[in-house]
């Protein structure tokens, strides 16, 4: 008899740990998922708030999708990688990652975000191509650092997507988002 009480009581731990196994990662990626979100938006209006043309193309853009932090790496080859989040109407419309593979003549390590704003709504259409986004085909980007935005202004803005860099950390020669592939995350 003993052992039947014992056997029942490890099939329910069994049995319950069957169950709420899947549903440990669904917690995990919710809680990454939140502190993500928390980061972009977070960057984003830290962005707005320090840069003019940020908070003009942010008026006029029908999207907007911020990377709060990409890391990028190489010695000879380098690699970048970062997710972020896409805002639409001042809410959360999905999640994303970048990645970007590159050679040559590079050497170092650096972090650095940037926020992308589609202008229009066929250049967000692009973004969820099944394959996912490559940054230089289709639509026109036209990518500026800090320095640059401040002399951009809102009647100047024609293209489809504006990609401003910021947060720069680290020392690495080149900078850039030719290459890079923007795939949106499921799940």
């Amino acid at each position: 008899m003993n052992y039947l009480a014992h056997a029942s009581r490890l099939s329910r731990w069994l049995l319950l740990a069957a169950v709420s196994a899947p549903l440990a990662p669904a917690t995990a990626i919710a809680a990454d998922r939140a502190a993500l979100e928390s980061d972009a938006s977070k960057a984003y209006r830290k962005l707005i708030a320090k840069l003019p043309v940020a908070k003009a193309l942010s008026k006029e853009a029908v999207a907007v999708l911020v990377f709060p932090k990409i890391t990028k790496a190489g010695l000879m080859v380098g690699g970048q990688y970062g997710d972020g989040v896409l805002f639409k109407d001042g809410k959360t419309a999905g999640y994303y990652n970048t990645a970007g593979a590159s050679y040559g003549l590079q050497v170092g390590a650096q972090q650095y975000g940037y926020a992308m704003f589609f202008m229009n709504e066929e250049s967000l259409q692009t973004l969820n191509k099944a394959d996912g986004f490559e940054v230089g085909v289709g639509p026109s980007i036209v990518v500026v650092d800090q320095g640059m935005a401040r002399s951009l202004t809102s009647t100047t803005t024609r293209e489809d997507i504006y990609a401003i860099i910021f947060s720069q950390k680290g020392l690495m020669a080149g900078l850039g988002l030719q290459g890079n592939k923007i795939t949106r995350l499921t799940e």
